[in-house]
This record gives C-alpha cells, sequence and structure tokens, in this order.
C-alpha cells in the first residue's frame, strides 16, 4: 500500500474510491502520567508520551490502510493526522485520506 500525503502519484492515473480513516485513543497509566508531571517542572521531553503518540499513529494508520484495502485500493493520498485530548491523559489520534485504484496498473 502506498501512503502519500500529495494529491497525485507521479505516473498513475488514480481512481478515487473514497475517504478512510483509522483512529485510536491511548492513554499512558498514572504513574507515567505523575512522573510525566514532574518533568513539566524542569523541562524537556515526555518520551513516555512521545512513545505513546508514535505507537496510536501506527495504530490508527494501519487501521486506515484496512479500510482501503477493503475497498481494493492500492494506494491512499492526502494522508493527513488529526489529534484531540479526550480527557486528562488521554488522546485521539485519527489518520485519513482518500483511497485510490490505478486505472493504468
Amino acid at each position: 500500500m502506498i501512503l502519500v500525503n500529495t494529491d497525485f502519484i507521479t505516473g498513475k492515473e488514480l481512481e478515487t474510491l473514497g475517504l478512510v480513516r483509522g483512529s485510536t485513543i491511548q492513554s499512558k497509566h498514572l504513574g507515567k502520567d505523575i512522573l510525566a508531571g514532574l518533568k513539566t517542572l524542569v523541562g524537556g521531553e515526555l518520551k513516555a508520551y512521545s512513545e505513546m503518540l508514535n505507537e496510536a499513529r501506527a495504530i490508527a494508520t494501519k487501521r486506515m490502510i484496512q479500510e482501503a484495502e477493503k475497498l481494493g485500493a492500492d494506494a491512499i493520498i492526502n494522508v493527513r493526522y488529526s489529534s484531540s485530548s479526550v480527557m486528562q491523559s488521554a488522546a485521539e489520534v485519527l489518520a485519513y485520506g482518500t483511497a485510490v485504484r490505478f486505472k493504468n496498473k
């Protein structure tokens, strides 16, 4: 599956299949949340949260790809990511794009 953040793939004529998306909501356990809160006092990267968001992006991307595969897509164009806070210490990550099939395989 080809994923691009452009609205074209060089050398390919595309047939649009539709919007596909994948999402997940992730949180860290209380212990890591307390440690992250203490880290904000001195500054620096909150590695536990960086890892959580990287994992969430991977899960959301995988779910988006699965949805595209069900449509028979060869690629997803205009791939975008969005995140939002659902509650304290929990975030939703959304991956979305346009599933396409190649006309000239």
